[in-house]
């Protein structure tokens, strides 16, 4: 054995027995030194040079770090035995347990600030250039593996999108249809969108709706109005909110009874009719009403109506007086006296009436008149079959759906009747319904046929189906020149229906679509309200749109100096300036407020009811920013004792008597730091200085070392960890355009993908389209033989 493996084997022998503590210090780092000798014949640790061998780079770079630094307290990294790392071949045969070293190594977690033996900032810069060179020279000799994605369903909110680009139908498929599986965080995950026979009936149901509401074959009723009073519910100080559901195409009229009495010396108001969210109408009422409609006596009424062209499904209408100076002055137990106040009281609805202006959906599918023939049916099917299964149709395809037009005929309905019952089985098969790839032969990869590129992109940007020109580009097998590809891709981010995007992929990965579900205690939080809630939803989407369309850098979610408020939202955050319900860009000059991690919605999805949360904020973060998600908590955790919070002792006391405990330590160092860092929101993000009667402290300290005070400091840190977050969003949006879950095969992607979002000053755009010509997105792997042989076995049993 030579003598540096003597050395080496001695060292390592000598270290895993000395114990950690200040008494051993002196021998530990004169052992360190020795090793370091004996690893490297110059006498220290070098870089090597561009022409070394990976095996003499990794003995002078890696070895002595792993094996006088991090053996003497690991048994294994990443769950593999330290003496699989010891090698060359290591870095190609586990990548990712490397890549878990270097992103431990980078934030600073390891070594632990109190390992006496720490390797210098340049030992350690050295380690990272080098193994993140040899994962670079790997990926260039080795062929890509693109993975595979089983057959797709359309999810409810895919479905819903492409009956609209389709038929031109506002089809509530999420109100209408059970929610998608998740997986990887998203809901279009190909794997777990199964079909179930409660939801094949669904299909069956809302084909026939949808179809009718498309071709308006059949007669509308006679109006009438039909909203009952026990379904308007008061949801705030001078609002209140209807949930009905509408069965045609048509219009409808809104009618809000107002009720009440104040003195002459009070001011105006503005009503607020919205739909959906939308305001349809505002007017400006007296406070002296009687002059608009009087019954008699201090009690006086009005009515304020609007006309409105709604389509078929459930809608919420609301009414809301939306600059109300005059109600903070009356007392809440006043407030709905009708002799000291007025209130919108009531909400009725009626219709439906012969629409104004001609239904979308006709102007959409009817090309001819269906009463003229068969011929004009067919013209109208074969054109719709081609955009619904997104692809080229054959004649016997269309043929069998015409099959259903013709039974239809000959039971006496009518041309436009029979064409709706073809449409409502073109919406029922599984061309429709999934997105169908070829897959090449097993063990095998090809590239995507154009048009199954055109599904992937266009769901991917717009969750819907290709449009006219996308899929005209794919027949013609011109969509996958580069050119070409980019040039469509432009396009399609400059459409309105790229606000998909931010509504699905953004809703997601930052977990506002679910402040829905969001309760507040009413005693500690009467200012959650559903407009305020909306309001929050729209700030968030409003910063992501303009991110996308502005071809903003990444770091804006971080810290990006602008945002989108109307009155409401700006009110709570006590920004002064803002007036009216419409939103608009604002730019910010406080730190309190910048990019998407100090916003109300993300602050309130990761607090409790009750009241802030250390642990969910500092999780959201480690999730969301450093995509390092914690392993879950043991099942014996202690709970905090919640009397005590803000009253007898603060939160950040509490949390750091929790930490104490060997059990949570460990996870809990890497998240209260940022939590805390937050605390200054409140669980409905308003700013605060106090939690009870205990002053908060929002200063913290990372692993590394780096301490900080309250969220503009932290920003300042996490700024330093662009890669990190980079590395993030590409795993989170790749995960998103493909439908799986990213994969060990998938790191050479997102190393590629970092590195030219990286070069490019981290835009978005750069990510997007580094996704859409990755090979992964291009390109499919066949299905191996054994896995189909198991799925027919699997098959065969149930």
């Amino acid at each position: 054995m030579a003598a540096q493996e003597v050395l080496v084997s001695l060292t390592g022998t000598m270290l895993s027995n000395i114990r950690r503590g200040p008494a051993s210090s002196a021998i530990r780092v004169l052992v360190l030194v020795v090793a370091i000798v004996a690893a490297a014949p110059t006498g220290r640790a070098q870089v090597a040079s561009s022409t070394a061998p990976a095996s003499s780079g990794f003995d002078r770079q890696v070895q002595p770090m792993m094996f006088y630094v991090c053996s003497n307290c690991h048994k294994e990294i990443a769950g593999v035995s330290i003496d699989a790392y010891s090698k060359p071949e290591s870095i190609a045969n586990n990548p990712e347990g490397w890549e878990k070293i270097i992103g431990k190594l980078r934030s600073g977690e390891m070594p632990p600030p109190d390992e006496l033996m720490q390797p210098s900032p340049a030992e350690v810069s050295s380690l990272i250039t080098f193994i993140e060179g040899e994962f670079d020279r790997h990926d260039r000799t080795t062929t890509s593996d693109p993975g595979r994605v089983p057959t797709h369903r359309l999810n409810r909110i895919e479905y819903q999108n492409t009956v609209r680009d389709l038929l031109g139908v506002d089809f509530r498929a999420t109100e209408e249809f059970p929610p998608d599986d998740s997986g990887y965080g998203f809901d279009n995950i190909g794997d777990v969108l199964t079909v179930s026979p409660a939801l094949m009936e669904k299909y069956l149901s809302a084909g026939e709706r949808i179809a009718a509401r498309a071709i308006g074959g059949d007669p509308l009723p006679p109006p009438g109005v039909f909203t009952r009073r026990d379904r308007v519910r008061n949801i705030g100080d001078s609002t209140i909110e209807l949930a009905e559901v509408v069965d045609y195409d048509a219009d409808y009229v809104i009618k809000i009874n107002i009720t009440g009495h104040r003195g002459a010396e009070d001011l105006p108001v503005t009503l607020a009719i919205s739909v959906d969210g939308k305001t349809v109408k505002t007017s400006t009422l007296p406070v002296q009403i009687s002059a608009v409609n009087q019954k008699g006596g201090a009690t006086q009424r009005a009515v304020d109506e609007a006309r409105v062209s709604l389509t078929g499904g459930r809608h919420v209408f609301r009414a809301a007086f939306v600059n109300d100076e005059t109600l903070k002055k009356i007392p809440l137990n006043a407030r709905t006296n009708v002799n000291q106040n007025i209130f919108p009281e009531f909400i009725e609805l009626a219709g439906p009436y012969k629409s104004t202006t001609p239904a979308a959906a006709r102007k959409t599918v009817l090309a001819c008149n269906p009463a003229t023939g068969r011929v004009c049916v067919n013209r109208i099917m074969t054109g719709l079959t081609r955009r619904a299964y997104r692809r080229p149709v054959t004649a016997p395809e269309v043929a069998r759906l015409m099959k259903v037009y013709d039974r239809a005929r000959a039971a006496g309905y009518t041309g436009a009747q029979s064409l709706q019952f073809a449409v409502s089985a073109l919406l029922v098969s599984p061309q429709f319904l999934f997105r169908i790839e070829k897959d090449p032969a097993p063990g095998t990869t090809a590239r995507l046929s154009d048009v199954e590129l055109a599904s992937r992109l266009s769901y991917f940007l717009w969750s819907s189906m290709p449009d006219d020109e996308l899929l005209t580009l794919a027949e013609s097998n011109r969509l996958h020149l580069p050119q070409v590809l980019d040039a469509q891709l432009g396009r399609m981010l400059a459409s309105p229906k790229a606000s998909a995007l931010a509504d699905n992929f953004a809703g997601q990965w930052l977990e506002t679509r679910s402040l829905d579900a969001v309760k507040r205690d009413a005693q500690k939080f009467p200012g959650w309200t559903p407009e305020l809630r909306d309001a929050m939803r729209t700030e968030t989407r409003m910063f992501f749109e303009a991110v996308l369309q502005e071809n903003r850098p990444l770091s804006d979610f971080i810290n990006g100096n602008y945002t989108f408020l109307n009155e409401r939202l700006a009110r709570h955050y006590g920004i002064a300036g803002v007036e009216g319900p419409d939103f608009r860009k604002v730019a910010l000059s406080t730190d309190q407020r910048s990019g998407v991690f100090t916003q109300g919605s993300v602050l309130t999805v990761s607090a409790y009811p009750t009241r802030t949360s250390v642990v969910l904020r500092g999780k959201y973060l480690l999730d969301n920013v450093f995509n390092a998600p914690p392993p879950p908590p043991p099942a014996d955790v202690p709970v905090l004792d919640e009397t005590k919070v803000g009253v007898a002792q603060s939160l950040r006391l509490q949390m750091e008597s929790h930490r104490t405990q060997p059990l949570c330590a460990s996870c809990h160092r890497r998240m209260d730091p940022l939590g805390f860092a937050l605390e200054n929101y409140d669980a409905i993000g308003r700013w605060r200085t106090e939690d009870g009667k205990f002053p908060i402290d929002s200063s913290g300290q990372f692993p590394n070392g780096k301490s900080f005070s309250g969220p503009a400091q932290l920003k300042s840190i996490l700024l330093e960890s662009m890669p990190d977050f980079t590395r993030g969003v590409a795993e989170r949006m790749l995960t998103y355009a493909l439908g799986r879950g990213v994969e060990a095969y998938d790191r050479p992607t997102i190393r590629a993908l970092v590195q030219a979002t990286t070069d490019d000053g981290y835009r978005i755009q750069s990510l997007i389209r580094g996704i859409v010509h990755s090979v992964p997105f291009q390109q499919r792997r066949g299905e191996t033989t054994d896995v189909r042989v198991a799925q027919l076995q699997e098959a065969r049993v149930r």
